[in-house]
């Protein structure tokens, strides 16, 4: 399926910034948990929320698994932001979802994954952030052990960040996302959401977020 995915990429990227769902905040930087200071915070479950650029990330990413994942059989969601979208993607294309839990059920049959996998059916992850790339990874490898297929992940966001591309490399993971940083800042430069200039700050934050330098360029 052809469609345009720069196009695309920068529609989203708008509708991100439009309901906050990312904020860019570079000269009040937030505190990430681990303690490292970002520009951007990010909180995707906000479109579940806003039903119009709902049905643009849905729609666009019905095309993107179209597209790089054509023999998909099943859509596995991330706990616990990647399980609507997952569901709201399988209900458009037809096809089965479940999810993945970050840990055993401590009751019942203590699953961890939820709903039904055939061995080798082939099989899409559906994740609305990547960061550090380490919670998805850990998804992938449930599946692998459950017998699926997976082909690769189907992402909202990503920061594109060293660590994440090195670790989706080494697990033999493909993943493509609907938007990335880059578009974000391209987006928000041109809409004076920031100014010209910030971008490089907060790309270089994204280059080595343990470098707190780029507090300085912006």
């Amino acid at each position: 399926m052809d469609f345009d995915e720069e196009k695309m990429a920068k529609e989203i990227a708008k509708s991100l910034l439009s309901i906050e769902a990312v904020f860019l905040r570079p000269h009040e930087p937030f505190t990430w948990a681990s303690g490292i200071k970002s520009p951007i915070y990010c909180d995707n479950r906000l479109t579940l929320t806003a039903p119009q650029a709902r049905t643009i990330i849905e729609t666009s990413m019905v095309k993107v698994i179209q597209k790089y994942y054509p023999d998909c059989q099943l859509l596995m969601g991330t706990s616990t932001a990647g399980i609507a979208h997952a569901a709201i993607t399988a209900h458009l294309m037809d096809i089965p979802m479940g999810y993945v839990r970050g840990s055993k059920k401590d009751h019942g049959r203590a699953n961890r994954i939820e709903g039904r996998i055939e061995k080798g059916e082939k099989t899409v992850v559906i994740e609305d952030l990547i960061s550090t790339g380490g919670s998805v990874i850990e998804t992938v490898e449930a599946l692998r052990e459950a017998g699926a297929d997976v082909l690769g992940i189907a992402s909202i966001f990503t920061y594109g960040m060293r660590k994440s591309v090195e670790m989706l490399e080494q697990h033999h993971v493909i993943n493509h996302s609907l938007c990335d940083l880059d578009v974000l800042v391209d987006v928000a430069a041109e809409t004076d959401y920031i100014r010209p200039e910030e971008k490089e700050g907060i790309i270089a934050f994204r280059n080595d977020p343990l470098d707190e330098s780029w507090i300085t360029r912006v």
